[in-house]
């Protein structure tokens, strides 16, 4: 079990544990915009669904999940945190959902699966959560299309390799970066992840900038502390 300040998940059910791209992702998403509805696409263990719950006033917190292990491991989380009653998981592929949609969110996020060069497994599970055939930037873009609000946004975590590529994309369905934070473990690494962040609104001009994790082995910089520490205990 992980355990933050407000709220504890359990990840013993499903390969996808707890890591730093989600904590970035439900720390970084703006809501200034104060969203009434959130949708978390590809919801895992649910952890950056509860982190918006902490987080917003949003009384409508939908996460989708197609991997039955990880969609019950995220029930059993939502359930047991003090927002249950503002928290749904739906066991679904984007896809389904996306077939009769119901609602508009004020605010999209995902984590999408993505699969990282350096790395090989022999857990199935694992290489599906991490490989981006399994939910095609497109079919999210075309999602987030349909499901958003017209004044609402659609944040997420890419490799930064992808960065360019999902923006163009992106602009095809008239969706424009509104904040991009490029991320990297410490000051001399290179560039790994890119917070990405897309409005309707064609004249935005993106705010750009840079977060560094580590000064050293697990010492912080303050911009990764001001982050994350309403959520690590350890902060």
């Amino acid at each position: 079990m992980f355990q933050f300040k407000q709220f504890s998940v359990k990840q013993d059910k499903t390969a996808m544990k707890v890591g730093t791209d989600g904590v970035l992702l439900g720390s970084w998403a703006p809501i200034h915009h104060n969203p009434f509805s959130v949708l978390d696409v590809g919801a895992g263990t649910g952890i950056i669904a509860l982190m918006l719950a902490q987080r917003t006033y949003a009384e409508q917190i939908d996460a989708l999940e197609i991997d039955e292990d990880a969609y019950e491991q995220a029930v059993d989380n939502f359930e047991n945190s003090p927002w249950g009653d503002r928290l749904f998981c739906f066991h679904a592929g984007l896809d389904e959902f996306i077939e009769e949609p119901e609602d508009e969110y004020d605010l999209i996020v995902s984590n999408p699966p993505f699969y990282a060069e350096d790395y090989k497994t022999e857990n199935e599970q694992r290489y599906l959560a991490r490989f981006q055939d399994a939910m095609p930037f497109e079919e999210l873009i075309e999602a987030a299309d349909l499901l958003l609000s017209e004044n609402g946004i659609f944040a997420l975590i890419l490799p930064f390799k992808e960065e360019q590529n999902f923006i163009a994309l992106a602009k095809e369905s008239e969706l424009y970066p509104t904040k991009i934070t490029r991320v990297k473990g410490t000051p001399t690494s290179i560039v790994k992840r890119s917070l990405l962040a897309f409005s309707r609104n064609e004249n935005s001009v993106p705010e750009v900038d840079e977060l560094t994790i580590e000064i050293d082995r697990h010492v912080y910089t303050p911009e990764y502390i001001e982050l994350t520490k309403d959520f690590y205990l350890k902060f």
